[in-house]
């Protein structure tokens, strides 16, 4: 099983500098977290284990070749050599195993993340049959669930509305269901694979097969990837963008300078920005040609210069990118330090493996003193 291309070729952009940003010397301070349900947190629950699924899933991986016509020729196993570049407290685990879920949505709230933003391939796709525990799970700590609908194959138009009419009949009456005006907001990754006009038959109110004033109505998310894409987002009829990746300069939309330009133009065409924040970026261990997209962590100044700017746009919507993508180490959930003879892995030293838990509740409770003002 291999994981998503969660990028394209691009020409490198150049890296901004930011104007200021809150010194990582006030992490220390513990911050009571207060759920903010305008910050989304991207969730993974595609992992499995030997001892719970049978197979370790994601954990294990094929190392991915750079040459996409080239077949891969080496193997990550799993289990304790992980293909991931910083290794996971709770080790190889489970996203089917209800203690696991139960943990990680303890985790959100105690990072004041209010919305778990769920990767979703398809009701047969690893980790779909936990979706009632983690609604419920959710629910148990004051969160809310949405979802993070992927380009799996045969993605369309009439698909996703298709979607969404499953996801409100299974979910739609759960309270942890999230709805922004009283409508689902849903997130459309990789957007851009599908031309304006045909979303327009979903998204515009004269579609043929139009959501609009209809029950499945809801807030409908678009990937920003690159310059220039006002047209895009105007013609296809949804309701706002998100710029998801955590490697900064990697595409005009994961561009902090840019964000003040985006959430302007979106606050003047009445559409909804959600700028994503991570904590840093390294997939080496998968794509270890691709170091040039690698963002160090620089011990948290990284990650405060990312919510700092976004607080700075004044949007009025946050996502952080991510809670665990381990493959791509843009997690903010614990890491611990581990050696294998195969790899050594990286950690948060001398941070503590909850600093970023602690560090998303501090900007998560600047980030609701703002929307206050």
């Amino acid at each position: 099983m291999q994981i998503r291309y969660r990028y394209f070729t691009l020409l490198l952009l150049p890296l901004f500098i930011f104007g200021t940003f809150c010194e990582s010397s006030e992490k220390s301070s513990k911050v009571i977290p207060s759920i903010n349900e305008n910050i989304f947190g991207f969730y993974y629950n595609w992992y499995g284990n030997t001892e719970y699924d049978g197979k370790e899933i994601h954990w294990a991986h094929q190392v991915i070749p750079q040459n996409k016509n080239e077949s891969a020729t080496e193997f990550i196993p799993g289990k304790e050599n992980l293909s991931s570049n910083f290794y996971p407290e709770l080790k190889n685990y489970s996203s089917n195993d209800p203690a696991i879920v139960a943990k990680h949505m303890k985790m959100y709230a105690r990072a004041g993340i209010g919305v778990v933003a769920v990767t979703w391939w398809g009701d047969h796709y690893q980790g779909s049959g936990s979706l009632n525990t983690l609604f419920d799970e959710a629910h148990k700590n004051g969160l809310k669930v949405c979802f993070h609908i992927e380009p799996y194959n045969g993605r369309s138009p009439q698909s996703v509305r298709n979607n969404i009419s499953n996801f409100l009949d299974k979910f739609g009456q759960h309270p942890a269901f999230y709805r922004i005006d009283g409508k689902p907001l849903f997130f459309l990754y990789d957007s851009y694979l599908i031309p304006a006009a045909e979303w327009a038959e979903l998204l515009k109110p004269d579609g043929v097969i139009t959501i609009r004033n209809t029950n499945l109505d809801s807030k409908i998310i678009g990937l920003w990837v690159g310059k220039g894409e006002e047209d895009y987002f105007l013609q296809s009829g949804m309701d706002g963008f998100y710029t998801y990746f955590a490697s900064t300069g990697f595409t005009y939309g994961s561009t902090p300078s840019n964000w003040n330009y985006l959430q302007r133009w979106a606050s003047s065409h009445n559409l909804i920005f959600i700028p994503s924040v991570g904590p840093g970026y390294i997939d080496t261990r998968v794509r270890p040609w691709n170091d040039a997209n690698t963002r160090d962590r620089e011990n948290g100044k990284y990650y405060d210069r990312m919510f700092d700017a976004a607080l700075q746009s004044n949007a009025k919507f946050i996502a952080i990118t991510s809670f665990n993508e381990w493959h791509e180490g843009t997690q903010i959930e614990p890491a611990v330090p581990f050696d294998i003879p195969e790899f050594d892995y990286l950690d948060y030293n001398p941070l503590g493996p909850d600093f970023y838990l602690e560090r998303t509740a501090y900007w998560a409770n600047r980030f609701g003193k703002q929307r206050k003002l």
